[in-house]
């Protein structure tokens, strides 16, 4: 996607408190697409800006910021440390019992289900490649991998996500 959807900041914040501020709620999006869905978000985000807060001189002498954030989100998220709910609990659009109400509007969406259901590291290079709007290099940078690994990831995840699509597609024929 265009680089429309994630504005980046005009400057760099100087305080930790004037970061949070500007770009929490972009942080959130990006939380909310890496583990799909909002209680997870809200607790990946907090993840990140506690380690971020903690880790603030380090953060404010980087380049950008908001890459280092994005970095210790990703990092965060795909720790071998992370909660073992985020590793098992399978997350549904609604309850059984609520099968009748309208279901979140990001849930419409075909392709996001098979989205979230990619491994972690395929999803984050889905997600800052094509929500973010990250080059191979910053992905590579955010992962802490060669941009080859990005491209391969990439490749395996938008593999299986077509293989997917094409299951769904054949199951409504």
């Amino acid at each position: 996607m265009n680089g429309e959807l994630a504005t980046r900041p005009q400057r760099q914040a100087t305080t930790y408190e004037e970061f949070v501020l500007a770009r929490s709620d972009a942080l959130h999006r990006t939380a909310y697409l890496l583990v799909g869905n909002p209680a997870d978000a809200d607790d990946l985000l907090q993840t990140t800006l506690l380690k971020l807060y903690v880790g603030w001189r380090r953060a404010a002498a980087a380049d950008s910021v908001e890459a280092y954030a994005r970095r210790v989100m990703l990092n965060a998220l795909l720790s071998a440390r992370r909660p073992a709910r985020w590793r098992r609990e399978r997350v549904v659009a609604s309850a059984p019992e609520g099968a009748g109400q309208d279901p979140d509007p990001h849930d419409r969406l075909d392709t996001w289900p098979h989205v979230v259901a990619l491994p972690p590291r395929q999803r984050a290079v889905v997600v800052l490649r094509y929500y973010e709007g990250l080059s191979e290099k910053e992905i590579a940078d955010a992962l802490g991998c060669a941009p080859g690994t990005v491209k391969s990831t990439a490749s395996a995840a938008l593999r299986s996500l077509r293989a997917q699509l094409g299951a769904q597609m054949e199951e409504q024929a």
